[in-house]
């Protein structure tokens, strides 16, 4: 059994006695992990079972300060700080107000933006690969501010459903375009927070209400073309996990055990949904010793991994405060 093979299973929910894993990293996380196991591709060298990719952006996800500047703008005229250890931070929303008269949308079909993905595929081998198609809320929230897009949605309803509806429209059209040109690949991801540490940042109804028709749709299209469906949310959002499900997601990341019960999680929504993630990143690995690491990994794989879909990762990408040798203790026991 190859590990696309591995992955599949465990979305489908068979136990094939090892729990699979995923790990991200920030830029000062990988250069440690490089240096520590003297490589130079994590993912391949380490045999990853999962591995992921996304189209070109003129504002990378990391853009350090030497070479774009103190500020980058992307291709939806947001304006975002840089930094040298993370992605930066939206600091000037393009949309000042709530509308959309004198705005365009960025078009999908750009070339540059699928140079690279075929020939990444064809790299990966037997593993599984997802492609990341964009965000649809947090989006909306860098172009308007999340401040303002959730008073929208009292005052300026249409407005929203507008704005939302022309990014979903970017989603869907970097999805036909990738079914059309990237054969080899196996699902798609998309990037979209909807929960803090205690609950949904928006009123239940109103995310039902905006967002998921929109998600229903990217989903479906996704599932019409064969892809599993990966959807990173953070936060506490057990509020709509079932009408995640009910929409067609596959896999839910990052289920952050400091927002939510992941073992709940797992026995009320186990059997109808896969979970990724799960690992505590905002007191273990950074302030954990090597051999607690260890330890919580090893309960992971067997309470979360039991009966399959479960593939192991941190609660988020792994940041610049993780040391060395508990980044090692974690890949070393995730990989046994």
């Amino acid at each position: 059994m190859n590990n696309r093979e591995w992955i599949k299973q465990i979305i489908e929910h068979k136990d094939t006695g090892k729990t699979p894993y995923n790990f991200m990293f920030s830029p000062p996380a990988r250069r440690l992990v490089e240096s520590h196991y003297k490589i130079k591709s994590i993912e391949r060298e380490l045999d990853f079972p999962v591995r992921m990719t996304s189209p070109r952006s003129i504002k990378p996800l990391y853009a350090p300060p030497e070479k774009y500047g103190e500020q980058i703008q992307d291709e939806f005229g947001v304006i975002w700080s840089t930094s040298a250890i993370d992605r930066g931070s939206p600091i000037k929303p393009c949309l000042a107000e709530p509308d959309l008269s004198g705005y365009r949308f960025p078009f999908p079909d750009q070339p540059c933006r699928f140079d690279e993905i075929g020939e990444w595929c064809k790299r990966q081998g037997d593993s599984f690969r997802i492609i990341w198609i964009g965000d649809l809320w947090e989006r909306a929230t860098f172009m308007r501010g999340m401040e303002n897009l959730l008073m929208d949605i009292k005052l300026n309803p249409e407005f929203v459903k507008e704005l939302l509806c022309g990014i979903s429209n970017f989603i869907l059209g970097t999805m036909k375009i990738l079914f059309q040109q990237v054969l080899r690949f196996d699902g798609v991801a998309l990037s979209d927070d909807y929960g803090n540490q205690k609950q949904l940042v928006m009123n239940p109804a109103d995310w039902r209400q905006f967002v998921k028709p929109l998600l229903k749709e990217i989903y479906g299209l996704a599932r019409a073309n064969n892809r599993v469906v990966f959807h990173h949310s953070c936060g506490n959002i057990v509020e709509i996990i079932p009408d995640l499900i009910e929409i067609g997601l596959d896999i839910l990341h990052p289920i952050q055990p400091e927002a939510m019960d992941i073992f709940a999680l797992k026995k009320e929504f186990g059997k109808d949904l896969a979970f990724c993630g799960g690992l505590r990143t905002q007191d273990l690995l950074p302030r954990g010793t090597p051999e607690e690491i260890k330890k919580e990994v090893r309960m992971l794989k067997d309470k979360m991994g039991k009966g399959g879909g479960y593939i192991l990762e941190p609660g988020i990408t792994i940041q610049a405060d993780v040391p060395e040798e508990n980044i090692a203790a974690m890949i070393d026991e995730a990989r046994k």
